[in-house]
């Protein structure tokens, strides 16, 4: 493996593209969960909080990672000559994370519930940092700012429509992912719909949900082929 760039953990925002660059976007998810799991962790939350801040963690990892799947590493395997390696070593991660959760989802009693969230929370920070200083500094040297931006709303596009719960059967890897994602990702913004919604706006929501999370990931994988 050839040595890595300098991690974005370690360099400014200008130096990664500006605050709108895909590196920056990245960075701010990260330390978004980075600090939801230590609250996670380390306060003694009434189970209603705790539910909620854990239901925040699980839509904000998945949606990330279908968003990475779908727009970056099919654009690291293109300019990296060790992309294929360290895509396929990072999808691992994120098909460990899925299976993990979707075993603490099926088991909300089981008493080993704590133990596997933690091991879930330790899974999600190695892949925070194996992203940060293997992955996305090989971006940040193929590409130039006005690019990396292009990028990073491509990617959010695609992650404010991901799927936003634990499905271990979805390919890692477009078209699989987003043929089979971008349905369930309608199902799933359903789920987290608050309470008390009627019957007709629940379909309309679904109806909805469908159809913008299909058209964004379209145009965002287009958009990013188009620049990268």
């Amino acid at each position: 493996m050839t040595a890595p760039a300098v991690s974005i953990s370690e360099q400014d925002a200008d130096a990664l593209g500006g605050d709108d660059s895909i590196l920056m976007r990245q960075r701010r998810d990260h330390a978004r969960l980075d600090a939801m799991m230590n609250r996670c962790l380390s306060e003694d939350l009434p189970n209603g909080e705790l539910d909620a801040l854990w239901l925040d963690i699980v839509q904000l990892v998945f949606s990330h990672a279908f968003a990475e799947e779908t727009v970056l590493w099919p654009l690291l395997r293109r300019v990296s000559p060790d992309g294929e390696e360290l895509t396929r070593q990072v999808e691992a991660e994120h098909q460990a994370v899925n299976d993990l959760v979707a075993r603490i989802e099926r088991s909300p009693d089981d008493p080993r519930r704590a133990e596997w969230i933690r091991q879930a929370f330790a899974l999600v920070r190695q892949d925070i940092r194996d992203e940060e200083d293997e992955l996305l500094p090989r971006l940040r040297t193929a590409f130039d700012d006005r690019k990396l931006r292009r990028i990073g709303a491509a990617w959010e596009a695609v992650r404010a429509t991901a799927p936003t719960r634990p499905h271990p059967g979805v390919p890692r890897r477009p078209p699989g992912n987003a043929l089979r994602g971008v349905p369930l990702s309608a199902f799933d913004r359903l789920r987290d719909l608050a309470p008390g919604s009627g019957p007709a706006a629940r379909r309309a929501s679904l109806a909805a949900a469908g159809v913008a999370a299909g058209g964004a990931v379209v145009l965002a994988v287009r958009s990013a082929r188009r620049h990268g």
